[in-house]
């Protein structure tokens, strides 16, 4: 079973930063590049997803 991200934020960008949300709650900020396969990655620390905009990106990949 499967379930589903805490969050998930739609993105233009293929390389995107992480840290958790403001405050003591954050996590150290991490960099993620998103697979163009997939199109879509998940912050190892929070589980928050970024999905990217395909018809708004920008940036390479």
């Amino acid at each position: 079973m499967t379930l589903p991200a805490p969050e998930t934020k739609l993105v233009t960008q293929w390389k995107v930063a992480c840290d958790g949300g403001e405050g003591a709650l954050g996590h150290p900020r991490v960099w993620l590049s998103i697979p163009q396969e997939t199109g879509f990655v998940e912050c190892g620390y929070c589980d928050k997803r970024f999905e990217i905009d395909r018809a708004h990106a920008t940036g390479d990949h």
